[in-house]
């Protein structure tokens, strides 16, 4: 895993309760290092853009997703992979990290978050000069 970001919370898959009275899941999460900052996705399958909560305290990112979840009139569920309820997964971002530029995206049940590298810790080249 990257230098930029460590995990905190359950395994995946193993749901905690919720005040909503439903299972709380831990999101499947790629972190990609873009060599500019880290690209980080999420699959909360039944969450909605407005439906999502993100919280950054004293470097720690905090994603929360509400799950909505509607069956079709007329149909019953025959088989599923995922369980219905609500997503959270913590983040503890290194001071790499430039927090007032995050951005976040949410489209079809992944959320994608861009955390860019701060200017002063990009790497950077030094000419040398002749003397």
């Amino acid at each position: 895993m990257s230098t930029e970001l460590s995990r905190a919370a359950g395994q995946v898959g193993e749901p905690q309760e919720s005040t909503r009275g439903v299972p709380v899941y831990r999101p499947l999460a790629n972190i990609r290092d873009t060599g500019n900052g880290v690209v980080l996705t999420l699959e909360m399958p039944g969450v909605g853009r407005e439906d999502v909560d993100i919280d950054l305290e004293r470097r720690v990112l905090t994603v929360r997703g509400r799950g909505r979840f509607t069956s079709p009139e007329g149909y019953r569920r025959a088989y599923a992979e995922y369980g219905e309820g609500d997503y959270e997964r913590v983040f503890t971002l290194s001071e790499e990290i430039d927090e007032g530029a995050i951005r976040a995206e949410m489209a079809n049940g992944v959320l994608t978050l861009t955390l860019p590298r701060a200017e002063a810790a990009k790497p950077r080249r030094i000419e040398v000069k002749a003397g």
